[in-house]
């Protein structure tokens, strides 16, 4: 199934609207006041606002906090009372379909403007044709609503969305501090435990509160626990305790946040393709639409957050020499051969001058430099300590980010994974090539196996290139209908929310 936008796209190439091609990320609010100007231009004086296409126009306007939009930003009160005043409401209407309509496809906000490094490609299109057919066939309704993703995680947090706000309406029951709760354990605060995960839907209905930790207590306290990105050990300490205290206005918050990460996105990311998950420290291959594969990854760390931007995987690498960056040759390797100069052979490091020729190490005074005037290009070989393992996932781009295996695999055992230097550190990538390699024919699972044997740097290039998307979402379906809430590890929520809390100027 396609989206909406790409009939409206088109449609476009027919009717319209010419917007300009270099603007290949572009907020959804230059695109409505272009698209008013444009009909209006080409309408005149003519009314094109019935009283019934009218009335289901507010209709819209009011559900689309369904999609975690504010109404009121959509001239919801102009409208209302502008409704007897046929000759005045023509352009307001205009202007709040075209700027719901531009705001579901592509979001409220210009991604540019919170992700400076964004190159997701989110085609522009014109509304004005699909606008002319939906009065025409008084379809206003459903028509505005189809500009919206069909992305099932977007439909994920839309039914989130409205379950958390029917939650808050209702009681929230408190559960007391104290000593950690564990399977066994009886009394009051095991009751209020119980009670608290049936109003939030770990537990049926018609499960007895009868004040005793059962094993169906524990198993409810570890879905929730996973549900949050905690230990799912059952035990329901400090960092459960104040998870299941929470209120459901933070999450409706987070919620809100990612649907509006969703709208950023095209609907198409690609036949075969993977997307990273920032926040979530995995990555994950789709075919047809289809997850297929997930692998555990490391992220950059705080003051080296890995970038978020789409691009194309062209080509992997066995064995794969390390080119360290300059960077993190002056920051990190300078110090490290300055504390042990051993440390340079030992590691398998190969240290070349400014044309290029190969210094013998021994002959080095680390001490003589210093970040400022370090004057040596460092190459890392194949081997165990190599910082790259044993392969590397090439989609060339200005970041000089990539996917990649690492020496030390321990770190995948835990939750919080950001340790790189920005590159995504993959867990188990020789499979995860094999999978980008599927549709190469010559680079059979054993040709795979025969290279990474070898020891050898080997490059096998793609057939067709596979789009890789980092994205940054920290509320994500958890693949049985319900969502995951993540930690904001780069602290980017806030200012997507606040973006979305400002009324946008009329068009």
């Amino acid at each position: 199934m396609k989206r909406f936008s790409y009939l409206v796209a088109g449609l476009a190439l027919a009717a319209g609207l010419v917007l300009p091609a270099a603007a290949q990320v572009r907020s959804g609010q230059r695109i409505a006041v272009e698209a008013t100007n444009q009909f209006h231009a080409e309408a005149g004086d003519v009314q094109l606002w019935s009283d019934t296409n009218y009335d289901a126009l507010i209709l819209a306007i009011n559900n689309l906090s369904r999609h975690g939009l504010n109404p009121a930003h959509y001239h919801l009160e102009q409208l209302t009372s502008l409704r007897e005043n046929e000759a005045a409401r023509e352009r307001i209407a205009t202007s709040a379909f075209f700027m719901a309509a531009t705001h579901l496809a592509y979001g409220k906000l210009d991604p540019v403007s919170v992700e400076p490094d964004w190159t997701v490609i989110n085609h522009p299109h014109n509304p004005g044709p699909v606008l002319r057919y939906a009065l025409a066939q008084e379809t206003i309704g459903s028509t505005l609503e189809q500009f919206a993703p069909i992305q099932p995680g977007y439909h994920t947090l839309l039914d989130e969305l409205a379950r958390l706000r029917a939650q808050t309406s209702g009681t929230r029951t408190m559960v007391s501090a104290g000593a950690t709760l564990r399977e066994g354990n009886t009394g009051d605060r095991v009751s209020a435990l119980q009670t608290r995960l049936k109003e939030l839907g770990f537990l049926t209905e018609d499960f007895d509160v009868s004040g005793n930790f059962d094993a169906d207590t524990r198993l409810a306290v570890e879905t929730f626990q996973e549900s949050e990105d905690l230990t799912a050990d059952g035990l329901v300490g400090a960092a459960s305790l104040a998870a299941l205290n929470r209120g459901n206005e933070e999450r409706i918050r987070q919620i809100m946040i990612n649907l509006e990460r969703w709208r950023w996105l095209p609907a198409d990311l690609g036949r075969r393709h993977l997307r990273a998950n920032i926040a979530g420290f995995d990555v994950t291959a789709y075919e047809n639409g289809q997850p297929v594969r997930t692998h555990l990854t490391i992220v950059g760390r705080n003051y080296r957050r890995t970038p978020v931007f789409s691009d194309e995987i062209e080509y992997i690498v066995f064995n794969p020499w390390w080119e360290t960056p300059p960077s993190l040759a002056r920051a990190d390797k300078l110090p490290a051969f300055q504390r042990d100069p051993a440390t340079v052979q030992r590691l398998g490091f190969q240290v070349l001058d400014r044309q290029g020729a190969v210094v013998d190490p021994a002959g080095i005074n680390w001490n003589d430099y210093s970040s400022s005037n370090f004057p040596f290009r460092l190459r890392q070989a194949p081997g165990p300590e190599n910082a790259l393992g044993q392969v590397k996932i090439m989609f060339p781009n200005v970041h000089n980010v990539y996917l990649h295996d690492t020496p030390t695999r321990g770190l995948f055992s835990q939750r919080q994974r950001a340790f790189s230097s920005g590159c995504l550190r993959t867990q188990n990538p020789i499979d995860l090539s094999r999978w980008l390699l599927e549709e190469t024919p010559e680079w059979t699972s054993e040709r795979v196996d025969a290279a990474v044997a070898s020891g050898r740097e080997t490059r096998a290039t793609l057939s067709a290139r596979v789009p890789v998307h980092i994205l940054y979402f920290t509320a994500v379906s958890d693949g049985e209908g319900g969502v995951r809430y993540l930690d904001d590890i780069y602290n980017r929520d806030d200012r997507v929310f606040d973006g979305l809390m400002v009324v946008p100027p009329r068009s």
